[in-house]
């Protein structure tokens, strides 16, 4: 059921977003040099890596770590992708992996494929399993200001109490973040 959920409100949000898609794609590309699009390698389900997509928000430059290991961060930026960040518009491109299914719209925040720390916890948490999300239970519950250890030890509570129910909930707490640009950092 989680899986016809997230395909059909994915596919839906691509319907729905598409000009504002390609209106975002047109302010990263007049604003700055390079690709509209940035892939990151990431850590999917069961340790797999895939390529998921972000609006570029930063130089072509610019250090490949998680953004809060960056000394001064905000030098990398660009002039958009401050925007981009707060209002959490660089992720819309994520809902095509959500049709492919290497996402879902609930899950833990899939990790950066350099990220061992992080990766090597949930693996031992048993998190490894789940299906990443464009949204999830610690991205709620602050987002950029969790220590990795806080991190999946909220991932490891919505592997034991993950439902139908539960996701809605999480998306709804979401949408109220996002517009409160709450727990975003950079």
């Amino acid at each position: 059921m989680k899986r016809v959920f997230d395909f059909s409100l994915a596919f839906l949000g691509v319907i729905v977003l598409i000009i504002p898609m390609c209106i975002i794609g047109a302010f990263v590309k007049i604003t700055s040099r390079g690709p509209i699009l940035y892939w990151s390698a990431r850590v999917g389900q069961n340790n797999t890596i895939f390529q998921m997509p972000k609006f570029r928000t930063m130089y072509l430059q610019s250090p490949v770590v998680a953004t809060h290991l960056i000394e001064n961060p905000d030098r990398y930026v660009t002039s958009i992708g401050g925007f981009l960040r707060k209002s959490s518009l660089d992720e819309l491109p994520q809902l095509f992996c959500i049709l492919k299914g290497q996402m879902s719209f609930v899950g833990p925040r899939p990790a950066l494929y350099n990220q061992e720390d992080l990766i090597g916890l949930r693996t031992q948490a048993g998190v490894h399993v789940l299906v990443p999300g464009l949204t999830g239970w610690a991205q709620i519950n602050g987002r950029d200001d969790l220590e990795v250890s806080q991190k999946v030890s909220l991932d490891s509570y919505y592997l034991i109490k993950q439902s139908f129910k539960f996701d809605i909930k999480i998306i709804i707490k979401t949408i109220f973040k996002i517009v409160q640009c709450e727990g975003i950092k950079h």
